[in-house]
């Protein structure tokens, strides 16, 4: 099974640098990997020093590299589907107008960026492929795609009316039965994308993220609260890794040596704290690894063995920390009849400052957690009871219920 490592971090940390280097570091171990970019910035190119296009090209002996194009992706995948779309939306009396607005889905670019990742991994030779994603906030968007984009395709076109051939031709008006095929063949090939993307995301034995981030108390706000997203997500981190560190300072620095003390305790002081809320999602012990501050850039394949030589310090590359989380929900307690009480247990890394909001939505409990949204769907021993309550501290939540006396007696 080809291993996926997904880097991503705050805009200028060296994420594309550190994803770089760890694919030169594993072909250089022999193994055939493949570095890929779905970062709109295409700085790839420029961190191998070679020039880039959507195809693998081989870069050095087992390193492959390519950079996605996004915008081509969506003049050639998504152009037949979209014109599916549109003839069933016509039919069905929407203004054509209307029906070309609707059939232009925000983040459809980079969702296909990110179908193109997955077939890219099961397509080549590689044992590992390694993402340099955009940074933090459009990674998080673009993990949350295949899970929201299935929600909007089931409740455009639910499954059992794709798989029941013709049964919506009518309704379509113009359209006829061999449109409707052709478009529930369409759909289905889409559902089915959608379902293997969210598999592959969420695999904890094949694919994982690995955050950089600078040391720095503004950006490791921004990495804790990505910790907190990625456990909401279900998707696993093996790594955090502190880039350019100020180097200790000694006699040789002289004059300097007084801010170089000053400026390495400050970032000491924020890779303390970010060590613990690593160690709160499950990273564990050993999760963090520090490059430092290089005085010259690194660009090409020399350069930036030298770099992985520090960040691995000779460990396989694709040996992150094992996750050692708790379940992501766990139910306890019990009782008789009515009088029971039962606590679900979400596991989840939070801070003093989180901003935490509940909504029970059906047979789910919605989760918004600094403005990020998950729908979990709840055990169906709580699908019978109501809220009675919640709590929150470092490690999850914990929301009480009680059976529901209207459901009870049914």
């Amino acid at each position: 099974m080809t291993r996926v490592l997904l880097f991503t971090g705050k805009g200028g940390v060296g994420k594309t640098t550190l994803a770089a280097a760890t694919a030169a570091q594993l072909a250089a171990d022999g193994r055939k990997a493949l570095v890929v970019s779905t970062d709109p910035a295409h700085s790839l190119g420029d961190a191998l020093g070679v020039p880039l296009d959507g195809r693998p090209s081989e870069v050095d002996s087992g390193l492959f590299a390519a950079q996605i194009d996004p915008r081509d992706l969506v003049d050639h995948a998504w152009h037949d589907l979209r014109g599916h779309l549109r003839t069933i939306l016509a039919g069905a009396g929407v203004d054509e107008l209307d029906a070309e607005e609707l059939t232009v889905l925000p983040g459809v670019e980079e969702l296909l960026a990110l179908a193109e990742v997955h077939r890219l991994a099961h397509a080549g030779p590689w044992e590992a492929v390694v993402v340099d994603c955009g940074p933090t906030a459009e990674t998080l968007r673009l993990l949350s795609l295949p899970e929201a984009f299935a929600g909007y395709l089931e409740r455009l076109f639910p499954t059992h009316r794709r798989v029941v051939r013709g049964l919506l031709a009518g309704v379509a008006g113009t359209a006829t039965v061999e449109t409707w095929d052709a478009t529930a063949d369409a759909l289905g090939r889409l559902a089915e994308h959608l379902d293997a993307l969210r598999a592959m995301l969420t695999d904890q034995t094949s694919t994982s993220v690995r955050l950089v981030l600078t040391p720095e108390r503004v950006v490791a706000a921004e990495t804790r609260r990505t910790l907190t997203a990625l456990a909401l997500r279900g998707i696993r981190v093996d790594g955090v890794i502190a880039n350019r560190l100020v180097p200790d300072a000694g006699a040789e620095f002289g004059e300097s040596a007084a801010w170089l003390r000053t400026r390495r305790a400050e970032q000491d002081a924020v890779l303390a704290d970010l060590r613990r809320s690593a160690e709160l999602t499950g990273v564990g012990e050993g999760a963090m690894r520090v490059v430092d501050h290089r005085a010259a850039e690194p660009v090409g394949v020399p350069a930036l063995l030298d770099v992985a030589a520090q960040l691995y310090e000779g460990a396989d590359p694709l040996s992150g920390v094992e996750s050692s989380a708790a379940p992501m929900l766990e139910v306890t307690g019990g009782g008789r009849g009515a009088e029971a009480e039962y606590t679900l247990r979400i596991a989840l890394p939070l801070g003093d400052d989180t901003a935490l909001d509940l909504a029970r939505v059906g047979d789910e409990l919605a989760v918004t957690v600094d403005g990020r949204r998950r729908l979990v769907a709840l055990p169906p021993l709580l699908r019978r009871c109501v809220v009675t309550g919640a709590e929150m501290d470092e490690t999850g939540l914990a929301v009480s219920f009680r059976p529901d006396p209207n459901l009870w007696m049914r």
